[in-house]
């Protein structure tokens, strides 16, 4: 894997939409925020675009990203909210310069597409907090994304739930939202999880969905040589009124018993506000014990 060069202060951050739209006054408290690390803040041209739900058209939003992708004064990416439409784009960008001089790219949720597509390019990406939430994100949240951006150790030590399965695990560590995964299979940025720890977590779905999804990416594979599963935010789930009989627990433990692999649950990142940082493409320790969760990248 490519790990893209760290920053240093007086480097420049853009900010970009690649899906939903995101204004110039809902942008400040991130922009604040990478100020008092000594960093400079390009705002993209789709900040502050509305079309629809979207930071500006399709063709906008991918020439905005394209800009920055190419702009050898940007050092980082921050895309500035989730929701949906970086899939619209990824096919319009142009990755070649990129490749040789790759840059960090950050977010979580819909920019799974992105964190996805780099990981089969060998490029790694940070699954972190977007400007969007960055007024709700505690202190120690907002650290773990400067540690990651400045090339400082990031070593996760949780309480365990009590329904983890047990053991250790070594690789790379890829993944992010479960729908977004889903989404992309068959395509050419679905992810190859064969020796590595996937991440997973999703938001706002039903029970038989994620069933539906955990049983789509085992048939395409995705457990089969899979070395550890770590589950994060799984918020705001739902029921049919006829129950489908598992919570997520249920219906993630049930796949992965059968690969004997250690899982932990409600690891601290995703859809909530302790949505810690995680350098997706980098290589990872990982040990789920009875009492505490490990997660440390080497």
């Amino acid at each position: 894997m490519k790990i893209p060069p760290y920053l240093k202060k007086g480097d420049t951050v853009a900010l970009v939409c690649t899906a939903r739209k995101f204004f110039p006054e809902e942008a400040q408290p991130a922009i604040d925020l990478l100020k008092s690390w000594g960093l400079e803040v390009k705002l993209g041209k789709t900040i502050g675009l509305d079309s629809c739900q979207l930071g500006g058209t399709d063709a906008e939003r991918a020439a905005d990203l394209q800009e920055m992708l190419d702009d050898d004064n940007i050092k980082a990416i921050w895309c500035a909210r989730g929701g949906y439409g970086t899939v619209r784009i990824i096919d319009r960008l142009d990755f070649a310069k990129f490749k040789k001089h790759p840059k960090w790219i950050m977010g979580f949720s819909d920019v799974t597409v992105l964190h996805s597509h780099l990981n089969t390019m060998g490029i790694a990406s940070l699954h972190s907090i977007m400007p969007f939430t960055v007024p709700k994100a505690p202190e120690e949240v907002k650290e773990t994304l400067r540690k990651a951006l400045f090339g400082e150790k990031l070593k996760y030590v949780v309480e365990a739930k009590g329904y983890e399965l047990q053991g250790k695990a070594k690789g790379q560590l890829v993944g992010g939202n479960l729908s977004i995964l889903y989404s992309l299979l068959g395509s050419e940025s679905s992810l190859d999880t064969k020796g590595k720890v996937l991440f997973i977590e999703d938001l706002d779905e039903y029970l038989y969905h994620i069933d539906r999804m955990m049983q789509n990416l085992k048939r395409n594979g995705y457990f089969k040589k899979l070395e550890g599963l770590i589950v994060g935010s799984m918020a705001d789930m739902h029921d049919n009124e006829i129950p489908f009989g598992q919570n997520e627990v249920g219906i993630i433990t049930e796949i992965a018993r059968e690969y004997n692999i250690p899982v932990c649950f409600y690891f601290p990142s995703g859809h909530q506000k302790d949505n810690r940082t995680l350098i997706l493409g980098q290589e990872v320790e990982f040990e789920v014990k009875a009492d505490e969760v490990i997660l440390e990248f080497k």
